[in-house]
């Protein structure tokens, strides 16, 4: 039986191959969604950038605006998670509401940004870590090299049980975080006279500050992969009580954390030189903070961790691709051979090969073609994968209204109307600040970044006629 064989997002019966279930708690599905937010590479990586080309001394209260975007967000979402649970995430949200055809176009959208993010990271790896080896006294080795390694890691690892790379991501969380937060307590510790504790970060001045937009775009980058709550739905544990709390933990934590980060580096330079300060010293704001204050052996540990971050990125990465490829495997919407999972650990093992063939071919891609790993690799596949996603994320907004427009089923209007459609309008603003910036978030004015709006259209368009083409393929039997 083929793709025509059944009706489409039905599984086949026959197919027994099923994702473990009553594995994860509201505490694993949290690490999964904090590990693909990579709290150390985009608090090191990232808000230097919203630093320098955004508000400033505002950065940390726009990171509350965009938990406070993603808790509106959630509040259709976790109401609809109720009703939908499925391995395929927002598909599954989005065919729900809005229907098969744009649920594949939401698909393919998803599947291929999420790709586009794990090759940059995978390019990322291969840069710092040659970079890291190098510069103490190691070998200067090709950075394609490091990224296939980390990708056979990354496979080995999820491969496995899904309980192993929540306990394996636990623990990457709690040392990324553990670092950040002893040098936020160290700045707070030595603060005096020459560098005071101040709230103006927080003021309405910084809210209302020029470049409040550019930073947003910056920001709301750091939330990606939260979707991980419904992905591992029909994983989790008391799955309607789990993807809810685990949500709202994730974004709160995620905008808290973040806030609270990016406020301390601003004292530790001044709020009133941290944007001069990000421009001049965009790759080691943190760095010189952490070795002034606490000494070089701590500075090389936050370099090493960010290595441990983005492996602990990566396989949370590689794990949501998994079950985007296991659930339209499942449902015949894409080769059945991707509905097939480990014998013992039940993890989608054929997706997992699919995964890491598909990041390794654009990794080698670029390293043949000559790509800088970080000015090309990273920063393009970063940038379209969040762009990608913002799209996804603002047509489940829409599929919320829509699919609780037919039927209330006993839900407030603030759940099922108000809050994902405030959530539409300010995700569908974001998506316009990033295409309006690509040359910013990307740091390239080529004119393949430039395209990659209308390469996400094509991509969608795609979907929608696979889909099309299933449907006659169906009625045609």
């Amino acid at each position: 039986m083929g793709i025509s064989g059944i009706a489409l997002g039905q599984s086949d019966p026959r197919i027994a191959d099923t994702l473990r279930k009553n594995a994860l708690g509201a505490p694993h599905i949290v690490f999964f969604v904090i590990a693909a937010a990579a709290p150390l590479t985009a608090v090191v990586g990232v808000t230097p950038a919203a630093f320098q080309l955004g508000d400033g001394p505002g950065v940390p209260v726009t990171f509350l605006l965009a938990g406070g975007l993603y808790l509106l967000f959630s509040a259709g979402f976790t109401a609809m998670s109720g009703f939908v649970m499925s391995a395929g995430g927002f598909y599954a949200y989005v065919k729900a509401g809005l229907g098969p055809v744009f649920g594949l176009a939401g698909a393919l959208i998803a599947l291929s940004t999420y790709t586009s993010v794990a090759a940059a990271l995978y390019g990322l790896f291969g840069f710092f870590l040659n970079d890291l080896v190098r510069l103490n006294g190691g070998p200067d080795v090709a950075w394609w090299i490091y990224a296939v390694a980390l990708a056979i890691v990354i496979f080995a690892c999820g491969s496995r049980s899904i309980e192993f790379s929540g306990r394996l991501l636990g623990c990457c969380m709690v040392a990324e975080i553990t670092i950040l937060l002893v040098l936020s307590v160290a700045i707070l510790v030595t603060a005096g006279p020459a560098r005071p504790i101040a709230f103006a970060p927080f003021g309405l001045q910084a809210v209302l500050a020029p470049g409040l937009g550019v930073a947003l775009v910056f920001v709301v980058s750091s939330f990606l992969g939260f979707e991980a709550t419904a992905i591992f739905g029909e994983e989790a544990r008391e799955p309607r009580r789990t993807i809810p709390r685990a949500t709202y933990i994730a974004v709160t934590l995620i905008a808290v954390f973040y806030a609270f980060t990016t406020w301390t580096i601003s004292l530790y330079y001044g709020p009133d030189h941290i944007q001069q300060q990000a421009a001049r010293n965009t790759a080691t704001l943190y760095l010189d903070a952490i070795n002034t204050l606490l000494g070089r052996p701590t500075g090389f540990l936050m370099e090493t961790l960010l290595a441990v971050s983005l492996f602990a990125c990566g396989l949370s990465f590689h794990n949501t691709i998994n079950r985007y490829l296991f659930a339209l495997g499942r449902e015949g919407c894409l080769w059945r051979g991707f509905g097939r999972t480990h014998h013992r650990h039940h993890s989608p093992l054929v997706s997992g090969v699919a995964q890491i063939a598909s990041a390794m071919a654009i990794v080698l891609a670029f390293a043949l073609a000559g790509s800088d790993p970080y000015g090309v690799v990273f920063d393009w596949m970063s940038t379209f994968g969040a762009l990608g996603i913002l799209v996804v994320q603002a047509m489940v907004s829409l599929a919320v209204i829509a699919f609780f427009w037919r039927d209330k089923r006993g839900l407030t209007v603030w759940r099922r109307l108000i809050a994902p459609a405030l959530s539409a309008i300010g995700l569908a603003t974001c998506t316009v600040l990033m295409a309006a910036n690509l040359d910013l978030v990307s740091g390239s004015k080529s004119l393949v970044v430039q395209s990659f709006p209308a390469l996400l259209l094509l991509i969608g368009l795609a979907g929608a006629g696979l889909a099309v083409w299933i449907k006659r393929r169906i009625s045609s039997q």
